[in-house]
């Protein structure tokens, strides 16, 4: 692409930039009601003040994910990164790209090696940025951040300093195009550590309001007082009151932005009580209505740094330049809109040929090929309007041009979305069709023969043929590798579907001498029903807790007499904890640091594991063919091993919040704290692995009790090491339910199972993975019903404490006791590893489940994955790509989730055979012979 720039003289021969990690908008522009003194303050009142005398002010809209590296790019190189790009490396964006940096003569860059690096490595000279670093040790949340800010500042001054003194440094400062880049980080640290509403935070504003104060008098001393700097003020994102961001909310997509100094406009005030433009209800009580809010999109801050300086616009830049922020000559301004027209246009017209060279039916972008829109007549346009002066009208006709080369690049981007979405959607629908018939032809009829088409030939030609025109079409096209893949999945499921119509044909003849059929058809309609509610329950969490409601209360209704009259105290306990548990999704994800109910629920894991240690005897299986004294010696230690895993979840409900006071004390995590919960975490999560392994060599095999309870107690430790509030409450009454439902299914398939839970060893029949000697029943109307309550707990699991459709929503906070140090991977596994504990304890409890009922081992599993996938082609037509960004980047995470659940759900499978391993289960065969 052509680089384009205004060919005038710059307003500015220098720029300084200013980033404020992390800073929401609304905590510089509003006043700060300070209880102590019961005044009203300003927390940045040196930037207010250029606001209010010599400035350009607004609201920055940044776009997700709202991290520090997406909001970098985009103000300083003008373009959104893909959202993936997160997953490619957190410091270093995966693609090169031109940015402001790139473009100036030099830039010194101050600040966090999270970024700098970044425009550096990129640049087409290397030489051409010098970046200015602390060491990553002191990104330490547990701290306070301004530090980070006080290194930048000092640094900066020291700088100066000896620019006095090296005439070479002193004569590159006074070049044109010039860039200070100064990266605040402290704000952003803050937050994490203490939330946006704390006075950290709000300290560490008015601490770099003071530092840019006195940045900007040494820089303005340095310059002479030129009066040829710019400055520029803003925020890469925002915070959420949780102390996070990286989703769409409001609070993490509103940044502020604050410009002043050469070629940058003045923004007089209007009469006191009148209401300046671009005034809305976010910025009500801001004591700013007399001037002008010029709100801008984030893409927007490249192309007016570029102007400023006379740039080189960025290639990649999409930003429409903000020309109500200028202060230069007439002339200077139209061609600076016309600059970054032709910029924008060089994008479209490089889609606009890809598309035309590569698509066998092309659709070009209907708006730009109007003959009065057409781009060269409205270029030419805008020359004369120049020429003869008519600068409103140029200014007007630029910014038509950009706005219709956005949307024609937005065309382009889906251009083949019609197409695309048809193929996914047909391949998710084959597979649902491919799935059920496996599952019918394996699991539910007794067929000697598989039923297949007599015309297998033609049929497999067929698809044959369906995959060479799409390949065709796609070599032509250039299509990426992934289209291939795309259509080859619905041509696999459906050939195969075709295949087995003789199969079909006998189920609908099955089906129609059946006497009840209303009875499948309701089981089915019902599922679907549930289903959709769980698509609902995405969007709203309270849709659980009426699902638990419904459960405490009908589900034991609806159970066998037998059972209800045998099992009344495990019905009520039922009734009991479901409607305990239907309380947690009930409570807002935003959760502040609450120690109390982090020992409540700690305290209530370790009574229930004192509860399991001392019933455990009746649990707990000797070794067989071993002599009395040797198994006792056994079921001492098996004992024993409750016991310690019990004491591991007391050591941790006292060490947490020990070290959460202690670093909050000392503003730094214990070295030996940090130790301890290391070595409790560690210790507790690999028993249940060592417990199956050395097991599993010896053949002991243990009651299933006894390892479930074992691994609710290894799991326990860890959750509760990284509980900050109510979560671990929710891990005791989650875990309880589950433990129930395991009771009642199995009461429910056999009436004497429930009698047998403690059944000795000569009483049970080994349940093992492929096991030769069992005989797995057939697939049952019924255990649809222990389907869809998997999945329930399932998405439970999901969103019990939070919104795993953002990460955002579980505080980094959580992860303090055992790392500080600012690392995004390593905070990130542990957070994630929180948010899995009840995905793990679910998985076993399914396993344990499955073998009760005698079914194949991977029966009720595909079942649900292949069902899974009708909440997936829900959300795969609600995602979206306008409205506001929240909307957006829930859409696309919710899809992806729900995407993801398939390869979950095998993961489940595979989870549950390693931490169950091999168990023994009372079942309804070996209680047969008694019945006899």
């Amino acid at each position: 692409m052509t680089p384009h720039r205004v060919e005038l003289p710059p307003p500015a021969k220098r720029l300084v930039l200013f980033v404020a990690d992390g800073l929401r908008a609304d905590k510089i522009y509003e006043p700060y009601h300070n209880t102590t003194s019961g005044q009203a303050e300003e927390l940045a009142p040196f930037l207010l003040h250029k606001l209010r005398t010599e400035a350009s002010w607004g609201v920055s809209h940044t776009r997700v994910p709202t991290e520090s590296r997406p909001g970098h790019v985009a103000a300083i190189a003008g373009f959104y990164e893909d959202v993936s790009a997160v997953t490619k490396g957190w410091k270093m964006n995966p693609v090169e790209f031109d940015s402001v940096f790139n473009e100036s003569r030099h830039t010194w860059s101050f600040g966090s090696p999270d970024i700098l690096p970044m425009f550096a490595h990129g640049a087409s000279d290397s030489s051409r940025v010098d970046t200015f670093m602390y060491g990553a040790e002191f990104e330490d949340f547990s701290g306070n951040g301004d530090r980070l800010d006080t290194w930048v500042f000092d640094r900066a001054h020291r700088f100066l300093e000896d620019a006095a003194s090296r005439p070479q440094l002193r004569e590159m400062m006074h070049q044109d195009q010039v860039v200070f880049f100064f990266h605040l980080l402290g704000i952003d640290t803050n937050g994490h550590g203490f939330k946006p509403y704390s006075q950290e935070y709000l300290n560490n504003i008015r601490h770099v309001d003071r530092g840019i104060q006195r940045l900007v008098a040494s820089l303005d001393s340095f310059y002479g007082n030129d009066g040829q700097t710019a400055y520029v003020f803003t925020a890469d994102h925002g915070m959420h009151d949780r102390g996070v961001h990286g989703d769409g909310h409001p609070d993490n997509t509103r940044t502020p932005l604050i410009a002043w100094g050469a070629g940058v406009a003045r923004t007089d005030p209007l009469a006191p009580g009148k209401t300046a433009p671009g005034h809305d209800a976010f910025s009500r009580g801001w004591n700013l209505d007399q001037y002008e809010r010029k709100d801008v999109n984030q893409a927007d801050i490249a192309p007016l740094m570029t102007s400023l300086l006379g740039l080189n616009y960025p290639l990649n830049s999409v930003g429409t330049l903000p020309l109500s922020y200028l202060n230069t000559s007439r002339e200077y301004r139209a061609r600076s809109a016309l600059a970054n027209a032709q910029q924008v246009l060089e994008q479209y017209r490089v889609k606009h040929d890809q598309k035309l060279h590569t698509e066998m039916f092309f659709k070009p972008y209907a708006p730009l090929h109007r003959p009065d829109n057409l781009p060269d007549h409205m270029l030419d346009r805008i020359e004369q309007a120049i020429a003869a002066q008519r600068y409103d009208d140029a200014e007007t006709e630029c910014l038509k041009l950009v706005d219709l080369c956005l949307k024609g690049l937005r065309y382009f981007q889906r251009y083949d979305w019609l197409l695309l979405r048809s193929i996914v959607s047909a391949g998710y629908l084959g597979w649902i069709a491919h799935s059920l018939l496996y599952i019918l032809r394996e699991y539910v009829l007794s067929l000697a023969v598989s039923p297949r088409s007599a015309r297998t030939r033609p049929i497999a030609l067929l698809g044959l043929f369906v995959f060479a025109v799409f390949a065709a079409m796609f070599y032509r096209q250039g299509s990426p590798a992934m289209y291939y893949v795309y259509v080859a999945f619905p041509v696999y499921f459906w050939t195969d579907v075709l295949l087995q119509l003789p199969l079909i044909q006998q189920i609908a003849a099955a089906f129609s001498q059946t006497a009840t059929r209303w009875r499948p058809v309701v089981f089915t309609a019902t599922y679907v029903g549930i289903l959709e509610a769980l698509v609902y329950a995405y969007f709203d969490r309270r849709v659980y807790s009426i699902a638990f409601a419904l459960l405490a209360v009908v589900w034991p209704l609806l159970v066998p007499p037998k059972v209800r009259r045998d099992r009344p105290g495990l019905l009520g306990m039922w009734a009991g904890l479901c409607l305990l548990t239907s309380v947690f999704t009930l409570l807002p994800v935003e959760r502040n640091n609450h120690l109390g109910l982090v020992i409540a629920g700690g305290s209530l894991i370790t009574l229930s594991g004192l509860a399991a240690w001392n019933y455990s005897a009746q649990f707990t299986l000797p070794p067989p063919g071993v002599s009395s004294k040797q198994a006792q010696h056994a079921v001492a230690l098996d004992r024993l091993a409750i016991l310690a895993q019990t004491l591991l979840v007391g050591v941790a409900t006292v060490l947490g919040p020990l070290t959460s006071t202690e670093t909050a004390r000392r503003g730094a995590l214990p070295r030996l704290n940090q130790l301890a919960c290391w070595t409790v975490l560690i210790v507790s999560t690999v028993l249940p692995f060592v417990h199956s392994a050395v097991f599993g060599r010896s053949a002991r095999d243990q009651h299933y009790l006894y390892r479930l309870v074992t691994i609710y107690l290894a799991f326990a430790t860890p959750f509760v090491l990284l509980t900050i509030s109510y979560e671990s409450l929710f891990y005791f009454a989650y875990s309880a339910v589950l433990f129930l439902w395991l009771a009642i299914e199995r009461a429910l398939y056999h009436e004497q199972a429930e009698k047998q839970l403690l059944a000795p060893v000569h009483k049970t029949r080994l349940s093992q993975l492929a096991s030769s000697d069992l005989s797995p029943r057939r697939l049952g109307i019924n255990d649809m019903r222990t389907g869809i309550m998997f999945l329930f707990f399932v998405n439970v699991a999901f969103f019990g404490t939070g919104n795993v459709a953002s990460l955002a929503s579980f505080s980094l906070e959580s992860v303090y006791r055992l790392i500080t140090v600012f690392d995004p991977f390593a905070m990130s596994a542990l957070l994630l590893f929180k948010i899995f504990i009840p995905f793990f304890l679910v998985s076993a409890v399914f396993g344990v489940l499955n073998r009760s009922l005698e079914l194949p081992p991977f029966s009720l599993f595909l079942f649900v994955l292949s069902t899974t996938d009708v909440m997936t082609v829900n959300f795969f037509f609600l995602v979206r790509d306008d409205g506001s960004w929240l909307d957006i980047g829930m859409s696309i995470s919710h899809f992806c989730i729900s995407g993801l659940f398939v390869l979950f759900t095998i993961v489940l499978f595979v989870l549950s055979h390693a931490l169950v391993g091999k168990v023994l289960i009372p079942t309804a065969s070996s209680l047969k012979p008694k019945q006899r």
